[in-house]
């Protein structure tokens, strides 16, 4: 039991940065994506508009992936802020070509069509599967 409780004395505080800071690359993220869309997800959200509910949730889970994995293969908090930085500098780009690439996408949002918001959804989890799978080191070998 006390070797328990010292791992766990010695081991809490580094999850609470890593986690935290995670946490924060996340936040940062999701309001630069706020800020570089189209349209005005949050004031058509609050206007009642689902599909932009819909768009906006699927991109907060877009970012939140990547995150997850350098979080989860990250040898220290340097590792983290450098390729969390990366997974979503490198998501926020893929995230304008699906919305150049999907021309009428943020008409059909603003018009709470809620296939479009699917679409949308499905692009962007898609994309961030696909780079967070090349983004994790099961090896923990990021430092060759």
């Amino acid at each position: 039991m006390t070797a328990t409780l010292d791992a766990f004395r010695q081991g809490f505080p580094a999850f609470l940065v890593m986690t935290g800071t995670a946490g924060l690359l996340l936040l940062l993220a999701s309001t630069v994506y706020v800020l570089l869309t189209p349209w005005k997800e949050l004031a058509l959200v609050r206007g009642g508009n689902g599909a932009a509910g819909l768009a906006l949730s699927g991109a907060i889970v877009g970012l939140a992936i990547p995150i997850a994995s350098c979080l989860a293969s990250s040898l220290g908090l340097f590792d983290l802020l450098l390729w969390g930085t990366v997974a979503l500098l490198l998501q926020l780009l893929t995230y304008r070509v699906i919305d150049m690439i999907l021309k009428d996408i943020p008409k059909r949002i603003q018009n709470d069509e809620a296939g479009a918001a699917i679409v949308l959804i499905a692009s962007k989890i898609s994309v961030a599967l696909i780079l967070a799978a090349g983004l994790w080191d099961p090896n923990l070998q990021r430092l060759y």
